[in-house]
């Protein structure tokens, strides 16, 4: 009896940690959900079709493509090329995003279908002891909802609201900067950025058009090998001093 109750006081702990890593990403995501949501209803769709793409495609740029690419009755095998370059990132976030923690086959397999930018951010940043199965499952569904409760008061809302507001689609940006930021502190690990801007800018030198893709490749092949070199149990080298 004792050991049930602690196990639930341990969950609720790691829910309300859920919603204190979360609410920084809910400003930005609820907006950005809420510009998708105008989008739908201005592009002649009707309200629902927003929580029903946030819930069946849930992938954040590639929702806002998904709209244009349906208007534009585009074929089905072009749909499916563009969803896996779009999203090709997430092979890369799977080779270290902690699913392994998640209980049960079915958090599981919602860990995986919502493996977002933000979730996989937010539990790069946490220490390994506290990447608990209800943190990690509670971060992704906080994250969705900020998502999907934007989108819907935009859709309801965006009859009455102007096609584009100037600066809103900068929140997502903001947001990523922000998100970068921690995880770096959290990592305190200053090669591994300067790793990435480097493979970043000879991706858009080479492969301009696949530029994400094939940065990413390059970063994971980078890491590889510096991982060899270094060896599994090396500090991470220079590291970001405290303020």
């Amino acid at each position: 009896m004792g050991r049930a109750t602690g196990r639930d006081a341990g969950r609720r702990g790691d829910r309300r940690a859920a919603v204190r890593d979360t609410i920084g990403v809910g400003l930005g995501l609820f907006p950005i959900g809420m510009a998708f949501g105008v989008l739908v209803v201005q592009s002649g769709f009707a309200w629902w079709w927003t929580p029903l793409f946030s819930v069946l495609v849930y992938a954040g740029s590639m929702e806002f493509l998904m709209v244009g690419l349906i208007s534009a009755a585009t074929p089905l095998a072009s749909i499916a090329a563009t969803t896996f370059l779009v999203n090709s990132r997430h092979l890369f976030y799977a080779l270290s995003f902690p699913r392994h923690r998640v209980d049960g086959r079915l958090g599981r397999a919602y860990a995986t279908y919502a493996l977002t930018d933000e979730a996989y951010a937010l539990t790069a940043t946490l220490p390994e002891p506290e990447l608990t199965s209800t943190r990690i499952l509670a971060i992704q569904v906080l994250c969705q909802a900020y998502w999907v409760t934007g989108g819907i008061v935009g859709a309801l809302s965006g009859r009455a609201l102007p096609e584009s507001i100037r600066g809103f689609g900068f929140a997502l940006v903001a947001l990523f900067a922000v998100l970068a930021l921690d995880a770096i502190r959290a990592a305190r690990d200053v090669p591994t950025p300067l790793l990435a801007v480097g493979c970043a800018l000879a991706a858009a030198r080479i492969a301009h058009e696949r530029m994400l893709v094939v940065a990413l490749g390059l970063l994971v092949v980078v890491l590889l090998v510096r991982h060899r070199t270094r060896g599994p149990g090396a500090p991470p080298g220079d590291v970001v001093p405290d303020a």
